[in-house]
């Protein structure tokens, strides 16, 4: 189960957007020459966690939903903690820079406006860690952290949606945050009905069916 950021068709749990740098604030965008010629596209440049990276536009960024760990986030990011929802831990995001931490938080009904608060789709957004908590308590549900992601290069995701790796369906604004991490899977595919609810039942591993 994944949360994907692009601005294409992804996987499960569609937040929509234009790209990973759409989400930071910092972000700059570079014409970089080479002995071949330039790019196709500007190089984006921007802090995640402690470091600046860069990156073609047009890829894409999703942070996976499911895989909690057994660390709070009041361990590693203080009083961060206390707007984490159940469960309070931080997630395992992805494999890319396990050490940057992504924050995620759901703005409660009626919001519009919330210092640090980067609207991505909905009433879910992102988060500027380096911030004050308390300066969003009144305005969020809840906030979940993951460290690390997942990329893709340009129309990477795309082919693999097009090749049927991914399932695809719309998101609730509460998918991202719920509270039993390992049920998000069989609990989207039930409620798309037909024959997607039935594979939700489908054992983790396909030779024990």
């Amino acid at each position: 189960m994944a949360l994907i950021h692009d601005e294409t068709r992804p996987g499960v749990a569609v937040i929509g957007g234009s790209g990973l740098y759409a989400l930071l604030d910092d972000a700059e965008e570079h014409v970089v020459e080479t002995p071949y010629g330039p790019p196709s596209d500007p190089v984006t440049v921007a802090s995640v966690g402690p470091r600046r990276v860069a990156d073609e536009a047009g890829g894409a960024l999703g942070v996976v939903l499911n895989r909690a760990t057994e660390v709070p986030v009041s361990e590693v990011l203080g009083n961060w903690g206390t707007l984490a929802g159940e469960p309070p831990v931080v997630f395992e995001g992805g494999p890319v820079q396990p050490e940057a931490a992504i924050c995620l938080a759901r703005a409660r009904p009626g919001v519009d406006d919330l210092s640090g608060f980067n609207r991505v789709s909905g009433a879910v957004g992102t988060v500027d860690l380096s911030g004050d908590p308390d300066t969003l308590r009144e305005g969020v549900l809840g906030v979940r952290v993951f460290a690390g992601y997942a990329g893709w290069s340009p129309g990477q995701l795309e082919r693999e949606i097009a090749g049927g790796s991914w399932f695809v369906f719309d998101a609730l604004p509460g998918d991202a945050f719920a509270s039993r991490p390992d049920d998000l899977w069989p609990m989207v595919l039930r409620r798309q009905g037909g024959l997607m609810a039935a594979v939700a039942n489908y054992p983790s591993d396909p030779t024990l069916n």
